[in-house]
């Protein structure tokens, strides 16, 4: 056999509606993946870069909306800003119950520290869904991937091990090249799985720091709007 007949060429060729659809899937499958890692990669990286610098600007300001404009001005995207924007509806809910309204919800009914506790804690959820948005779309694919091209190479080996049955007398070199040309699926699968594992590894990293940050950030300002009230 000519081994300049043998490829993902000759393949694709010969291969039938099932092959193909899984070349398909793979491709946009690696679309997607590749997107995802590049759109979230710089996002990341410059939040990280950020997030330091703005919670030092917030804390320079004279009261929190002057605060909350400056980490508006300073973060790509809205984490801090979040748990800033909520201090500021804690302190404008104060300000309407000591103005002798009376409560309207149970939240304004609960004891300051516990209000505060949980408008915080809803902001720093936020701030966590925007950050792993994404992220399960990319462990899905590096976790499937693999299996996809797997697929495709038993579709194809199951088919040229039937073609080459009913060719009479079989030679390893009628059996080699099939089955090469198979496993090209496999690494295709590869090749989409693992740029998507080694960046949901990175970007969990990196987002695992920026919410240490959100977290401590969160705290001080917990702390402050107590001491404050």
């Amino acid at each position: 056999m000519n081994n300049a007949s043998l490829g993902l060429a000759h393949m694709l060729s010969n291969a039938d509606a099932v092959i193909w659809l899984t070349a398909i899937v793979l491709l946009v499958m690696s679309v997607i993946s590749w997107t995802l890692i590049i759109a979230k990669g710089r996002a990341t990286q410059k939040s990280r870069k950020a997030s330091a610098h703005a919670a030092s600007l917030f804390w320079q300001s004279s009261t929190l909306e002057v605060g909350l404009s400056r980490l508006q001005s300073a973060e790509p995207t809205p984490l801090l800003a979040l748990l800033a924007e909520a201090a500021i509806d804690l302190q404008n809910s104060a300000g309407r119950g000591a103005s002798g309204e009376p409560a309207l919800s149970l939240d304004d009914q609960s004891a300051a520290e516990d209000r505060v506790t949980r408008r915080l804690r809803s902001a720093l959820q936020t701030a966590t869904t925007g950050l792993e948005s994404g992220l399960v779309t990319l462990a899905s694919i590096g976790a499937t991937a693999p299996f996809v091209g797997l697929f495709g190479t038993v579709w194809s080996i199951y088919h040229a091990l039937i073609s080459i049955s009913g060719s009479g007398q079989i030679m390893i070199e009628q059996v080699a090249g099939p089955v090469g040309e198979a496993l090209i699926m496999t690494a295709f699968g590869l090749f989409v799985a693992i740029p998507a594992v080694l960046a949901y590894n990175a970007l969990t990293r990196s987002n695992r720091m920026i919410l240490s940050v959100c977290d401590a950030f969160a705290n001080d300002l917990r702390a402050h709007c107590l001491n404050k009230g």
